[in-house]
């Protein structure tokens, strides 16, 4: 009889946080290279700018960690599988649990399988030995948490850009860019209020740019950058260059 498998949330996949009720998988996107601004620059004294930037850093860490995580954590799976174990049930069906809670919960309902469920949980603790001991070597869950703390730091930094009074078209700019960046699943995501405040976007940065030039640029503000949409409990970095999970 074919093997049957019995999923459970996986304790190691990522835990993700994501503003507004969006997930957070990563997925690549081409800026609209009218709505670009330069922060970069000390154009103006707007408090809003200089929260921006902040925002900005923090975000672009935090998906650099997300990326080297998901790579360290393809490398634990691929040399040692998530921890679990497979146990033949009475009725000769095969299962493969991933983790003690599910364990017991299968084998409770078998009261007499005891030898059963020792060399399971004996089993799942050998393994689940094998993946700390590799976690350690290579630092996945020391990059997790890093990434998780980037992810906190970010969030903290876009509610203070959120609360931070624009004093220029380029703070509003900034606002109306992270909202952008954080709410909406893709460039061209057609709900609202998406189109709607990418449509704001653009007439301020084309009404900025006739008022004051100096301030309005069509350069790196904007570039090709991640944006959080919900798929699933992980998070995903993809890229258009790429075409996948990085």
């Amino acid at each position: 009889m074919a093997d049957s498998e019995i999923n459970t949330t996986l304790p190691f996949v990522t835990r993700r946080r994501a503003l507004g009720g969006t997930a957070i998988a990563i997925v690549g996107w081409q800026g609209n290279a009218v709505a670009s601004i330069d922060l970069e620059k000390d154009q103006t004294a707007d408090p809003a700018v200089m929260a921006g930037r902040k925002w900005k850093a923090a975000q672009e860490e935090t998906v650099r960690l997300c990326r080297q995580q998901q790579r360290l954590e393809r490398n634990l799976v691929e040399a040692i599988g998530f921890p679990c174990a497979t146990v033949r049930l009475r009725d000769g069906r095969c299962v493969t649990l991933h983790s003690l809670k599910a364990l017991h919960e299968v084998l409770d309902l078998d009261p007499e399988g005891t030898a059963t469920r020792a060399k399971a949980e004996a089993d799942f603790a050998a393994h689940q030995m094998r993946w700390d001991k590799g976690d350690r070597e290579i630092g996945y869950s020391a990059t997790l948490r890093a990434e998780r703390d980037a992810a906190d730091r970010a969030e903290d930094l876009l509610e203070a850009l959120s609360k931070t009074p624009a004093a220029s078209l380029v703070g509003v700019v900034a606002k109306l860019d992270a909202a952008l960046r954080e709410g909406r699943s893709s460039e061209d995501d057609a709900e609202f209020p998406w189109p709607q405040i990418r449509s704001a976007l653009d007439d301020v940065i084309r009404i900025g740019q006739g008022l004051v030039p100096e301030q309005m640029f069509l350069n790196e503000m904007l570039q090709p950058a991640p944006l959080r949409r919900r798929e699933g409990d992980s998070l995903h970095a993809r890229t258009e260059a790429d075409g996948g999970a990085a």
